[in-house]
């Protein structure tokens, strides 16, 4: 036997050995399932990366604005973290996996780190409104996943925290203007 089809047959027996201890029984394909869980795993690790990164600009905010700032990140990291439970227990519901560890985050994450000692208010809210707005662009993309198999729950989530995420966008949006009434 060569060594890909052993490889693939221990797979393959890991994959019932799961199964047979966390899945869940569903209706929906299991191709489906392991599709949707896989981006959900990925949607999870951008979550807690994203809910990080606020959190770490919420506790190192300063500046003119520091108040309102400051107050706001900490109403959008835990909006974020709201998410977090709900998304992990959806995969599960449908019988797939779920995130193990901050290492399984690490290295899912699509959101980037900031490890900067000091970062200018106005340049947190623009990285903060990048990483949200591409967060939606995730979701959508899972969101097209969930709706193509039939698993309309997992939709019905995505389409609430695709709205919850583009008020996040739109409220750092309208922290970086400059002046009333511009875009610019």
């Amino acid at each position: 036997m060569s060594k890909s089809s052993a490889s693939g047959k221990a797979e393959q027996a890991r994959t019932a050995e799961v199964q047979h201890y966390l899945g869940t029984p569903t209706d929906l394909p299991r191709e489906g399932v392991e599709n949707i869980s896989a981006a959900l795993r990925a949607l999870l690790a951008d979550v807690f990366a994203l809910y990080l990164k606020t959190k770490n600009f919420h506790w190192h905010m300063s500046g003119r604005h520091f108040r309102d700032l400051h107050l706001l990140l900490d109403d959008q990291g835990a909006e974020l973290l709201a998410m977090t439970d709900p998304l992990a227990e959806r995969a599960r519901r449908i019988g797939g996996l779920t995130l193990h560890s901050i290492g399984e985050i690490g290295r899912l994450q699509r959101v980037k780190d900031n490890d900067a000692v000091y970062v200018d208010a106005p340049d947190m809210i623009a990285e903060l409104c990048e990483d949200n707005k591409k967060l939606v662009a995730s979701m959508r993309e899972v969101h097209g996943l969930t709706d193509e198999v039939g698993d309309c729950a997992t939709t019905s989530l995505l389409e609430n925290w695709i709205d919850e995420s583009e008020k996040r966008t739109w409220f750092l949006f309208e922290v970086t203007r400059t002046t009333f009434g511009s875009n610019s």
